[in-house]
């Protein structure tokens, strides 16, 4: 592979799905960071199913880096109910980009995976080199078989063409530009609205599905766009890499966390007729912090950003 020429701040650099959580995060990063010539397209100016549209504006464009996040994500519910729209609209996505990116030369390329394609049955906290080593969660298989084959296509382009294509792993995500969807949502969002929803209506408690026993990791978003936009200057390797904080929080504490972020006095109940699922999932961040980057913002602060920014935006 080769080594990714270092980021100029006049360099063309093209964030696919600016529009969505981790894509306006990196927008933000780049920005701070002072870098001026940022390329953005909407679905409606460029269709990312449409390899033509892809391929022309990439023709059209020349970006001289692409961080790849743009990519079709929802909650188990949406998963499984249309695993044909998810496999097929990743996969789509990526290789479109991914090519387009290799025709025109694209210097370097972030391509962003997850930590929930590992296996169902990881070890904890989950290794890197725990990739294809199992079954994988069958509620969200069509997603992950599709991100699979984007880090595949990755490794395959830099063995083949000697690309610099790298690929990372982040954790559970929230903060600014989260979806909030009650249907839809992840868990942290969805409790977050659940709890502000509660206190505004003065009901005497809100309910939590499962015991709130399993633990999980939670990454403020604005940490991942910074840990890449580290990585994207000076990571240059086909193995992927994990982002997170390393360290879990049982959903019941975290409910508690949230109802204390805002500002609701109400009780939590949970509702230990709903699945627990998973009892511990957390990234095994040790790579991340060998190459020398390690998460800055506590779950406390990062709530707290997230819950501001939900009372001014959302409707």
């Amino acid at each position: 592979m080769k080594y990714g020429s270092i980021m100029n701040k006049e360099a063309k650099i093209y964030v696919a799905g600016h529009r969505g959580l981790v894509g306006s995060a990196i927008i933000r990063a780049l920005e701070k960071a002072g870098y001026t010539n940022i390329l953005i397209a909407t679905r409606q100016q460029v269709d990312l199913l449409n390899q033509k549209a892809v391929a022309d504006f990439f023709a059209a464009a020349k970006p001289d880096y692409v961080f790849l996040a743009a990519a079709k994500v929802d909650g188990i519910l949406t998963n499984s109910m249309y695993p044909a729209d998810f496999i097929y609209e990743n996969l789509m996505i990526e290789t479109n980009i991914i090519h387009a990116a290799w025709r025109n030369q694209v210097k370097k390329m972030l391509f962003l995976g997850s930590s929930c394609i590992y296996p169902k049955l990881a070890g904890q906290p989950i290794k890197e080199e725990a990739l294809l080593t199992g079954a994988l969660e069958p509620t969200n298989d069509a997603y992950a078989i599709a991100k699979i084959a984007g880090i595949k296509l990755c490794q395959a382009y830099n063995e083949q063409y000697g690309t610099a294509y790298i690929s990372v792993m982040p954790t559970n995500l929230y903060g600014p530009h989260d979806n909030f969807d009650l249907v839809s949502s992840h868990v942290l969002p969805a409790l977050m609205r659940k709890c502000h929803e509660a206190k505004l209506t003065g009901s005497p408690n809100f309910t939590v599905w499962g015991t709130g026993t399993p633990v999980r990791e939670f990454l403020y978003v604005d940490d991942l766009a910074d840990a890449c936009l580290y990585l994207m200057r000076t990571y240059n390797d086909s193995k992927i890499v994990n982002i997170g904080t390393g360290v879990g929080v049982s959903i019941k504490d975290l409910a508690f966390e949230i109802a204390k972020t805002v500002g609701y006095d109400g009780e939590v109940v949970f509702d230990t007729s709903k699945p627990d699922g998973t009892p511990i999932k957390i990234n095994d961040v040790t790579y991340l912090a060998s190459l020398g980057w390690t998460a800055p913002t506590d779950l406390n602060t990062g709530l707290l950003r997230t819950y501001e920014w939900f009372c001014q935006n959302y409707q």
